[in-house]
């Protein structure tokens, strides 16, 4: 998912919750149990989608196309017959998930994120099937796939643990495509927003160096392949970095 995020504070590790082409009415009532976890200890259990989505798409923030535009080139570079979305939110760049992508796996830390996201696209995308899982701290339960995109995530979670878990599930020969956010002299990391909940991440951001990225992620086995720099129209620029599982 893409987001601007934070540095979390510890958390209990706990196992993930999966759904997998259940009935849509099921959806909601399964992931309520594994919401209560720990939603004082995380932020984004109390951002509702709505108001992420709106903040997204702000023209002075604008980077929801900017990371679907992203999303969809690495689908058409790669072409895999896999993909996994981490940190999928609602589900934005799934609209460009091409036909010969035969599975695709979306991880979102939020429940509620999850459930309504399944509700979008269960029947509109073939093997489709969700994750709840916090990817710092859960063995991730689904089994490697060719393409993992993981947007705006990096900026909030552990990198050396993280990247370890993702390891695990880019099968060998496979792909990991990350966005990260640059600093900026003239702008603040998190965009002001009229929406009162995204506030709750602008003490705990922590934008990440593509060079720390690039060392963690060889540690783990991935290799470099290439590295852009995008700016958006807001001003903002961002780092588009492929790599290759070892």
């Amino acid at each position: 998912m893409e987001r601007e995020g934070f540095e979390p504070e510890e958390r209990v590790r706990k196992r993930p919750e999966a759904v997998s082409r259940e009935p849509e009415a099921a959806l909601p009532q399964r992931l309520i149990q594994q919401q209560s976890y720990n939603r004082m200890q995380n932020p984004w259990l109390n951002i509702p989608l709505s108001e992420y989505e709106s903040h997204m798409a702000l023209p002075r923030v604008d980077q929801a196309a900017m990371t679907a535009t992203e999303f969809a080139a690495a689908l058409s570079l790669f072409t895999p017959e896999s993909v996994a979305v981490i940190g999928c939110a609602g589900g934005n760049g799934f609209d460009a998930i091409p036909a010969s992508t035969l599975r695709v796996v979306g991880v979102d830390i939020n429940p509620d994120y999850v459930s309504l996201t399944a509700e979008r696209y269960m029947g509109r995308i073939s093997g489709l099937e969700f994750h709840v899982a916090d990817i710092q701290s859960d063995v991730l339960p689904f089994t490697p796939v060719d393409l993992i995109y993981a947007s705006l995530v990096f900026e909030y979670v552990a990198l050396a643990e993280s990247l370890e878990n993702l390891a695990r599930v880019c099968r060998p020969g496979g792909h990991l495509v990350t966005l990260l956010q640059l600093p900026s002299a003239t702008m603040e990391a998190l965009t002001p927003s009229p929406y009162g909940s995204i506030q709750l991440l602008t003490p705990l951001m922590r934008l990440v160096p593509p060079s720390e990225l690039a060392s963690l992620a060889e540690s783990v086995g991935f290799q470099l392949e290439s590295s852009k720099t995008v700016t958006i129209k807001s001003g903002k620029s961002f780092v588009i970095q492929a790599y290759c599982r070892l």
